[in-house]
């Protein structure tokens, strides 16, 4: 009962931060990488030491791509985001990266995506996001169809809504900020993860309104908010055990992994924390409040 009698503070917590994150992204926007707007990544490897990134910005410069994104890639290599690259364009690059060959090196990898195949990818990705979103929805309200008393099935889809929004809006505002001040981009990799942490984040929350669903049906409580809270200190271990073992297990992805996979598993601990974080203290409290609602309307008429 400790998380329904406290529940305004934790849903002032939530509030807070997800405003925080809407500000962010509102300000800074989110930093589209070249799934969406097209461009190259071109990767190299020097077998006998990497030059300094003077060197490198020099170059980049030379070539007209001052505003590329180097990445320093392992000990030896090196990732370059860039607008996109002409068939002479690119082999010039590579050789000037070489500093004349004074900095030997082999391309391990050339990817190239034209303007058109991201706008694509970006439509493709919004409608992937609310397709997600509304089957979500009317399952939740299908699987609840039997509960009607004391808040109905489809009251439980609009929280569970609301829950979802939370859980995409913190990731998106994380990484509006380290698109900032960090360069981080997003990527169709960002797109997957949130479509996982959506699908994470809702299978904690039916958990949970399944178990108040059964216990109402039990009668355990004399009233719902009660039957929420024990419903919550029934489900409580489970729900963390079960994201704090997946959100350690990204946390060494994230520090030992490779680093095409760092943003990604970056978006899924943020994303694993707060969806857990909804289901437990957002999703649950937002049912006894809505309850609260209905009683009062109830009783003025």
């Amino acid at each position: 009962m400790f998380i329904i009698k406290n529940k305004f503070i934790f849903l002032t917590i939530s509030a807070v931060i997800v405003l925080g994150s809407l500000i962010a992204v509102m300000v800074y926007g989110l930093r589209p990488g070249i799934d969406f707007k097209g461009g190259t990544l071109l990767e190299v490897n020097y077998t006998s030491g990497r030059p300094d990134s003077s060197l490198i910005a020099e170059v980049l410069q030379k070539d007209s791509l001052a505003d590329a994104i180097v990445q320093p890639v392992g000990a030896s290599s090196l990732s370059v985001k860039s607008r996109p690259l002409s068939e002479t364009e690119r082999p010039a690059l590579v050789t000037d990266l070489s500093m004349g060959g004074k900095y030997p090196l082999t391309q391990t990898s050339f990817t190239s995506i034209g303007p058109s195949v991201g706008r694509e990818l970006t439509q493709k990705a919004i409608v992937a996001i609310i397709i997600v979103v509304i089957a979500i929805v009317l399952y939740i309200a299908f699987a609840f169809r039997g509960v009607s008393k004391p808040v109905s099935s489809w009251k439980y889809g609009l929280i569970a809504i609301a829950t979802l929004v939370h859980d995409i809006a913190i990731p998106s505002g994380v990484f509006a900020l380290l698109g900032h001040f960090r360069g981080a981009e997003v990527d169709t990799l960002f797109v997957v993860a949130i479509l996982t942490v959506l699908g994470i984040s809702v299978s904690d929350t039916i958990v949970v309104f399944d178990r108040i669903r059964e216990n109402l049906k039990n009668h355990i409580a004399p009233t719902f908010s009660e039957t929420v809270g024990k419903s919550l200190n029934q489900t409580f271990v489970r729900s963390i055990n079960t994201s704090l073992t997946v959100i350690l297990v990204l946390l060494s992805l994230y520090f030992f992994g490779p680093i095409a996979t760092k943003n990604f598993s970056l978006v899924l601990i943020v994303g694993m924390f707060f969806g857990t974080y909804s289901s437990i203290f957002v999703a649950s409290p937002l049912l006894v409040i809505v309850e609260g609602w209905q009683n009062k309307s109830g009783s003025r008429r």
